[in-house]
């Protein structure tokens, strides 16, 4: 046997074409992924522009401007901006339970509406924020948005898809992820450019406008079939499966028959949070929470939230940091499009552990080259701009091998192994713990790079390490499953089986990946 390599053999193959209707549907319900994305790549450039640390954070643009010490791990540190990061992705761990249930009730289109108004507000006050408390308040809001659609948004897509193509498409997710960064980036970019000191508003009030497509999108969506089934509106249910799947009602009705098998059964759980502490659902559990752990433990957040304050920490120059997120910003969209494709072909698994053998190198070559410069002292008085170059390409190759791997990986394999009966409650399970290690990663980072220095990099190698072995030996296959089927990878896994209850008719063979 292979180290938790299988796949059942005898699982189902739906028929079903990818039709206009599928596309549009997974390509517009992705889009939630912008909101996220713009937030992850503006916070960082914003906090490294003088006018909006001078106006809220004086303490520390007085420490930047004035500070002519030269140690560069330092100098950024400071709980009251990371605060101002962080505070989203608290509140998106909170909102996340509470869209479980409006997910669950009100169905998946209408919780993405919700997340991008209240996205929405929360942009509109930052741009207009004249003191801290309106924008932290603005913040919340914000991250209000974001547990909505994280909440949402994958699951929608998982269930729209038809399965040889769900990876593909819930990737489109994160792909919308990368482009919100890319284009966060791009405005930090240019707005410093702009008289006045005004730029940090265009930068946040910018995010009112993914907040706008989504709401227009969501306006425009059919909700899923499985979601119209827990609603109980079962025509409608049929004719949206017809509809994206391009096929009459006898071809559909083997995958319709399953949906409603699902949904009758879901019907009976009361209470999703206490059934998904059961020991069947053992397996998904453990992923729900150790996957998004390790994906916020890998560093890349560190890039995406700092990385202009990261860049000019170790010797780059203001305008140039920035110009480099660009970089690496566009490095991040184009590697997206390698798990676009291979998750459906070679398998989640293999892109896990392929990306994690590049971060984990590259980790360790940017421990070398920061600390073989600044040391533990941080003092530096230049970088020359071969070795900057050095660095930039390093972070470059760690940030395009997390964009085929854990990035969309992350929220691809969560949305897809939880059963119906508590699917909203495993999705909200994921968020929060990926949240939840958002908002530390966000609120430490600076702390840990001061008191780390160059061995934060290290740090995060280890658990990169620790993640693909993770991995290696407990995530089955689950490329080309039904979603409705997916209980039988853990019914033939070497380790889940132990858990999974005995069933006549889930007899499965055993294949090696």
């Amino acid at each position: 046997m292979g180290a938790g390599g299988f796949v059942a053999g005898d699982v189902k193959n739906y028929p079903g074409k990818v039709t206009r209707h599928v596309v549009n549907a997974c390509v517009l319900g992705a889009m939630g992924g912008l909101i996220f994305g713009y937030d992850l790549g503006i916070s960082g450039g914003v906090t490294s522009m003088a006018p909006f640390l001078n106006k809220f954070f004086p303490d520390v643009y007085r420490k930047e401007a004035l500070d002519t010490s030269t140690d560069q791990y330092c100098k950024f540190n400071d709980m009251g901006l990371t605060l101002f990061t962080s505070s989203l992705y608290l509140a998106a761990l909170i909102a996340s339970f509470g869209a479980s249930y409006i997910t669950r009730t009100s169905g998946r289109k209408r919780t993405m509406l919700l997340g991008g108004i209240v996205f929405f507000i929360g942009a509109a006050l930052n741009a207009g924020a004249v003191d801290l408390s309106m924008l932290i308040a603005g913040r919340i809001l914000l991250g209000v948005g974001v547990g909505f659609s994280t909440q949402s948004v994958p699951l929608y897509v998982s269930e729209m898809a038809p399965q040889k193509h769900r990876g593909a498409f819930n990737i489109v997710f994160q792909l919308a992820i990368t482009i919100g960064i890319f284009i966060a980036n791009l405005v930090n970019y240019l707005t410093p450019k702009i008289a006045g000191n005004q730029a940090w508003r265009y930068s946040l009030g910018g995010a009112t406008i993914p907040a706008a497509l989504i709401c227009l999108s969501a306006l425009k969506l059919d909700d899923t079939p499985n979601s119209l089934l827990e609603q109980g509106k079962a025509e409608k249910a049929r004719e949206i499966l017809r509809k994206i799947r391009g096929l009459n009602d006898k071809e559909i009705e083997s995958e319709f028959q399953d949906l409603v098998t699902a949904s009758e059964a879901a019907k009976q759980v009361e209470h999703p949070w206490t059934r998904i502490l059961k020991r069947q659902y053992r397996p998904q559990l453990t992923m729900a929470v150790a996957i998004p752990f390790f994906q916020q433990l890998t560093g890349m957040n560190v890039v995406m939230f700092y990385a202009p304050v990261l860049l000019q920490s170790i010797g780059f120059e203001s305008n140039a940091s920035l110009l480099s997120t660009v970089i690496t910003g566009a490095v991040n969209i184009l590697a997206t499009g390698v798990s676009i494709y291979g998750s459906d072909k070679s398998g989640r698994r293999s892109l896990f552990l392929s990306g994690g053998a590049v971060m984990f190198v590259f980790q360790v070559a940017l421990a070398v080259l920061i600390g073989s410069k600044f040391g533990t002292s941080g003092d530096v008085i230049a970088l020359p701009r071969w070795y900057a170059g050095i660095v930039v390409a390093c972070i470059c190759l760690f940030v395009s091998a997390f964009a085929w791997s854990w990035g969309p990986l992350g929220w691809l394999v969560p949305s897809e192994i939880f059963p119906l009966e508590i699917r909203s409650a495993g999705q909200s399970i994921t968020v929060a713990v990926n949240m939840l290690f958002t908002f530390f990663i966000a609120q430490l980072f600076l702390a840990m790079l001061c008191h780390f220095k160059f061995g934060l990099f290290i740090f995060f190698a280890i658990f990169v390490a620790i993640m693909s072995t993770f991995i290696f030996f407990f995530l089955p296959e689950t490329m080309n499953i039904p979603i409705e089927e997916m209980s039988k990878v853990w019914k033939q896994h070497w380790y889940w089986r132990r858990f999974m209850p005995e069933d006549d008719d889930c007899r499965a063979l055993d294949v090696m990946v």
